[in-house]
């Protein structure tokens, strides 16, 4: 079984590229954004919950988000793999992951970082936002996600690299381009 952790910044392109290496590699994306965003839909009181945290630009606490991811992964026991988009967003997270997949049999088998800079960040984003209105893509929210990234969220990778799972990928130029980049990384997996 093939899992990865696509990890990037809010707008480096992780949804784009992993629909690609989902048609490519067979694997079952796990977008923990794609969760809330369904819960969220769906009125659920966890969507509830979620909802709120979103809007004010806030992480969804690790006890929510794990019990959610760990559903997931066991709606299919048949995948080929997993992706990973969006979590971990914290060691604890990423020490829960480990666990839970340890439980199972299994590990993360790479981590691939895009690198994409502040500035292509925000001009992404405003573009995301006025195409498809997603209401955590206005400026002020924005703000708050990259800045969350970039003084939390980025402290996983030192996990990784520890464990000698990360590799960066240059996150800015063509989508095929940067999908070959990736698929080079996954093809010595």
């Amino acid at each position: 079984m093939l899992n990865l952790v696509l990890f990037g910044p809010p707008g480096a392109g992780k949804g784009t590229q992993s629909q690609k290496l989902i048609d490519k590699y067979q694997l079952v994306h796990i977008s923990t954004g794609d969760l809330f965003r369904a819960h969220i839909k769906n009125q659920s009181p966890l969507g509830q919950q979620v909802s709120k945290l979103i809007a004010d630009g806030e992480l969804v606490p690790d006890s929510i988000t794990i019990a959610m991811l760990e559903e997931e992964v066991d709606k299919n026991p048949d995948a080929k793999g997993f992706i990973f988009d969006g979590f971990p967003r914290t060691v604890p997270q990423a020490e829960e992951l480990d666990k839970f997949l340890v439980a199972k049999g299994e590990k993360i088998n790479g981590v691939i970082a895009l690198d994409v800079d502040q500035d292509e960040l925000t001009r992404r984003i405003a573009e995301r936002h006025k195409i498809s209105g997603r209401p955590d893509d206005d400026a002020e929210k924005l703000k708050k996600r990259i800045d969350e990234y970039f003084n939390k969220t980025i402290h996983v990778l030192p996990y990784y690299q520890g464990q000698d799972k990360l590799i960066k990928v240059n996150g800015i130029g063509e989508i095929e381009v940067i999908f070959n980049s990736l698929c080079e990384v996954i093809d010595n997996y």
